[in-house]
C-alpha cells in the first residue's frame, strides 16, 4: 500500500486493500470508466519486483514458470479483517502522518519479522512491535538521507529492543 501510493502518486484514501489468499493478483488499477486492469503472475515476487527496477523496460525473464489460468481454476478477493491484519491499519497510519514514519514501519517491521524468523518472538508480537515503533517517532519532516537513516536506526534499535511478554515469561 505504501508502495502504491508512491509508485503512482496518489492519496492514501485513494488505495484499496484486498486479501487474495492465492497471491496470483500482484495489483489492481481501476481506471475513471470504472474498468480494472491487473497485474497476474505466479506468486513469485521476481517479476514486480524486476518490473519496478527495471520499469520502463521490462526484463527477460523466461526462465519463470508461466501462470497458467485454467489450473489456477479460480482467484478469490475479500475485505481485510483488521483483527487479523493488524498491520495495514499501523500503514495507514504511517501513511497518514507522512514524513518519516512509513521508513519507520518499515525498519521496525524488518526487525520484528527477524526476530519473529528467529523464534525469539511470536508471530502475534509483530504488530506490537511496529507500533510501539512509531509510537516513539518524534514526527517532523525527513528532508535529507542522513535524517532518514537516523529515524530508521533508532526504529530498528526499538524494534530490537523491545520486549514482549513471550520474553518477559522466560525471564
Amino acid at each position: 500500500m505504501i508502495e502504491a501510493r508512491w509508485l503512482f502518486d496518489i492519496a492514501p484514501n485513494q488505495i484499496g486493500v484486498v486479501v487474495h489468499p492465492q497471491s496470483i493478483v500482484h495489483s489492481l488499477v481501476e481506471y475513471r470508466d470504472g474498468s480494472v486492469v491487473s497485474v497476474m503472475a505466479l506468486p513469485d515476487m521476481t517479476i514486480p519486483i524486476g518490473f519496478a527496477l527495471s520499469y520502463p523496460d521490462v526484463l527477460d525473464l523466461d526462465y519463470l514458470p508461466r501462470l497458467d489460468l485454467a489450473a489456477t481454476a479460480s482467484l478469490t478477493f475479500e475485505d481485510p479483517d483488521p483483527v487479523r491484519f493488524p498491520c495495514l491499519g499501523l500503514a495507514y497510519r504511517a501513511l497518514q502522518a507522512g514524513g518519516a514514519m512509513p521508513a519507520v514501519l518499515n525498519a521496525a517491521n524488518e526487525v520484528a519479522v527477524e526476530r519473529f524468523l528467529a523464534r525469539d518472538i511470536g508471530f502475534q508480537d509483530i504488530p506490537r512491535i511496529i507500533a510501539a515503533a512509531m509510537a516513539t517517532h518524534r514526527g517532523g519532516a525527513c528532508d535529507s538521507i542522513p535524517d532518514l537513516l537516523a529515524c530508521d536506526a533508532r526504529a530498528r534499535e526499538h524494534a530490537a529492543g523491545f520486549e514482549t511478554r513471550r520474553e518477559a515469561a522466560h525471564a
